[in-house]
């Protein structure tokens, strides 16, 4: 793992010091929410939507590709008065399921201070709060963005935003809820990393609260460095109505749950037409063994989440219609991604290589106007058990307003 980083860092080093030399114009990134708060209206609507076909590339068998309303969200906004406001997005993801995205209340305390409770985005990353297809390039969303820092990753909780001009610092740090690791079934595992622990705020419920914040700075024209971290424990439902003196089943709780403690690091830089990305997570989970053997099958198999997961990857892209007098954008670019779930893993269970993967996605982003892009691109992956690249063809057209 420590080389792998050293490797990370040493790029992301390369990109900064280039940055600091360049003559670069300003580049914003902004999401819906962003939209809404810089807006002066009473009530302001704004939405983002994606529809996808992806289709499996093997030369020896037929495959059905899908085609999928991946997702359309509608955003409703409130500004009550210059401090006091309201923003909410509603998404329907595959025509047919509904949630709640986000919903809050900010209060602005003074020029650097933001009280803001409800349910929020946690602020991991680059792609969980700058999530809309207009904004990353790729039909889909990287598979570290699904996993580690499973997008779109939100919960219910309260805390501080500001933003520090004359030091370039943008901040977060809220107190909210944690993944759901045990109800009467284990929702954490190395196949699918952290993602079905999401509660959404869906009649989520408590039993520990956790901490998560980011700094980013900006300071440098066309360029953000974000840091960001987030610790606490899983919930579980098992110390619910516990008698405090009831030392037996205290530790049955305690062997449902998962201490997690993640930590990222991203960067994004525009030079003119270039376009410089790259994001890395390391997640360190304290008692998963306990956690595996509680949450084994009937069979007795155990459940076999990792006690460590790494993901990084880095993009390159360029607008070649930059010099010519439109606004559109056609955006070549090529991202290599590595993922692992089990990092590291506990004695009582082994690695499984297949939760090892590495990918190339390669393909254009075509920015027909401001907030309207159709995107194609071709993915590679590999996994740590298979010599042999899977290949998907992805298409999809995106919006935002």
């Amino acid at each position: 793992m420590k080389k792998k980083l050293l490797l990370f860092v040493f790029a992301l080093s390369n990109v900064l010091a280039f940055s600091q030399s360049a003559d670069s114009t300003s580049n914003q990134y902004t999401n819906t929410a962003d939209n809404l708060l810089s807006k002066n209206s009473k009530l302001v609507i704004g939405g983002y939507g994606e529809v996808h076909y992806n289709q499996p590339m093997d030369g020896s068998t037929y495959n059905n590709g899908t085609l999928d309303v991946h997702r359309i969200v509608m955003l409703f906004g409130y500004n009550f008065n210059d401090k006091t406001l309201f923003v909410t997005e509603l998404e329907y993801e595959h025509v047919q399921e509904v949630y709640v995205e986000q919903a809050f209340l900010q209060y602005k305390l003074n020029n650097y201070l933001n009280f803001r409770g409800g349910l929020m985005l946690v602020p991991m990353g680059i792609t969980n709060e700058y999530h809309e297809p207009t904004t990353f390039n790729g039909v889909e969303r990287p598979l570290i963005d699904n996993y580690i820092s499973p997008t779109t990753w939100r919960e219910v909780g309260f805390g501080v935003t500001g933003n520090i001009l004359p030091a370039s610092i943008k901040y977060q740090a809220y107190v909210m809820n944690g993944f759901n690791g045990y109800d009467g079934s284990a929702h954490l595992s190395g196949k699918n990393g952290l993602r079905k622990g999401r509660q959404k705020g869906a009649e989520s419920y408590i039993s520990s609260p956790n901490f998560t914040g980011k700094v980013e700075y900006y300071g440098i024209r066309g360029l953000n460095i974000g840091l960001s971290g987030y610790f606490g424990k899983t919930q579980s439902t098992l110390y619910n109505g516990v008698d405090k003196n009831d030392n037996s089943s205290i530790a049955s709780a305690d062997s449902s749950i998962v201490g997690v403690s993640m930590l990222g690091l991203d960067a994004r830089y525009n030079l003119k037409g270039l376009q410089l990305r790259g994001q890395f997570y390391y997640s360190s989970l304290s008692n998963s063994e306990q956690y595996n053997a509680f949450t084994a099958d009937g069979t007795g198999t155990l459940n076999d989440l990792g006690s460590a997961m790494i993901g990084y990857y880095t993009e390159v892209g360029y607008n070649v219609l930059r010099s010519s007098k439109t606004e559109k954008q056609l955006i070549p670019f090529v991202r290599y991604e590595f993922l692992n779930t089990h990092n590291s893993v506990e004695s009582n269970i082994s690695k499984n290589a297949g939760y090892e993967k590495r990918l190339i996605t390669t393909g254009f982003t075509f920015a027909l106007t401001k907030g309207a892009v159709a995107k194609a691109d071709m993915q590679f992956v590999k996994s740590g058990n298979n010599d042999k690249y899977t290949k998907t063809l992805n298409l999809g057209i995106g919006v935002m307003f």
